[in-house]
């Protein structure tokens, strides 16, 4: 029997849905016109410095400028903010770091819904850190260093990039965890922080691993362990915390790619295979690896999982230690 062109249109919608055409065409033709890349921070920082590589990945095999606008302040949530009030049509994308799950725990308020806000895309990439010691400390290992703070309580300190940065929150959790009297002295950079443990003022250190491994590879600091989920080509020989006998102090740090929520599924389908594609090119892993970052381009709902368990991880520790922004 033939189908008329009308029955078969009317058909065809009913097969895929009224809205579902619309859709896919919007897809197919996808990016039209330059995409902004919102990131929350100040250009030049690792979260910076990732997005870039993506952004330019994007553009090389979707044929339109993707192009960052660093939007910094307030510990990353005015860039959240305004992301979060974009349309939901693909041409605005954020690139998320730990402070979108920590700042609804940290402060106040914020102008974001971590629970609607946003949908995810892919975790692109992680960073490891790193627990390291001035030389001066009589610690050759984590369990070593638990010690000498237990039989000399409020003696030690530690430096932190920051107030509520992943650095410091891990502090808080080691401090926590195990029951330590260690005082935290918060910086206002990476560079910073692990300048003071160089000098002997604070003689332990949370923080990235980049800042922290020329001074290791030349004995000006002594890393203890890799405090992330696993151990790093760039200090080879360094346990993982979990090899330090505490797996359950670990934290990445990590840059994930969102969009506002409501964008279409398509799209966000079409993101997360670019960026997956990009991050298994080899100049790409180079470049991360410089950065002190691990590609790792998952599932959408696999990284909405991760997201929503550091926001219960951290969140958790922030109302433990009382932290306030």
């Amino acid at each position: 029997m033939r189908l008329n062109r009308r029955r078969f249109l009317t058909a065809s919608c009913a097969t895929l849905g009224v809205a579902a055409l619309p859709r896919l065409a919007f897809s197919q033709q996808y990016p039209a016109r330059p995409v902004r890349v919102i990131v929350p921070f100040a250009a030049g920082g690792p979260n910076d410095l990732a997005a870039r590589i993506i952004a330019q990945g994007l553009s090389d095999q979707l044929g339109k400028q993707f192009y960052v606008e660093n939007i910094g302040g307030a510990g990353g949530n005015i860039g959240a903010g305004q992301a979060s009030k974009a349309a939901a049509d693909g041409y605005t994308i954020f690139v998320a770091s730990p402070s979108y799950a920590v700042n609804p725990t940290l402060f106040e308020t914020v102008p974001y819904d971590f629970h609607k806000s946003f949908d995810a895309v892919t975790l692109a990439a992680t960073a490891p850190t790193v627990l390291t010691v001035h030389p001066s400390v009589q610690a050759k290992t984590v369990k070593e260093l638990v010690t000498l703070i237990k039989n000399s309580p409020g003696k030690f300190s530690y430096a932190s990039p920051g107030t509520g940065t992943p650095p410091h929150l891990l502090g808080e959790l080691f401090r926590l965890s195990l029951q330590l009297d260690i005082v935290h002295v918060p910086f206002n950079s990476g560079g910073a922080a692990i300048g003071s443990t160089l000098a002997g003022h604070t003689p332990v250190s949370f923080g990235a691993l980049p800042p922290a491994v020329q001074h290791v590879k030349e004995d000006k600091l002594r890393a203890l362990a890799i405090t992330s989920t696993s151990t790093s080509q760039a200090l080879p020989g360094i346990p993982s915390i979990a090899e330090a006998g505490y797996p359950d102090i670990a934290a990445d740090i990590w840059t994930a790619v969102l969009v506002p929520a409501g964008t279409p599924r398509e799209l966000t389908s079409l993101l997360q295979r670019g960026i997956a594609r990009l991050m298994a090119q080899t100049d790409v892993k180079d470049r991360l690896a410089s950065l002190g970052y691990q590609p790792v381009a998952n599932t959408s709902d696999q990284c909405a999982a991760h997201i929503a368990a550091e926001y219960a991880k951290w969140g958790k520790v922030i109302r433990d230690a009382g932290i306030k922004a």
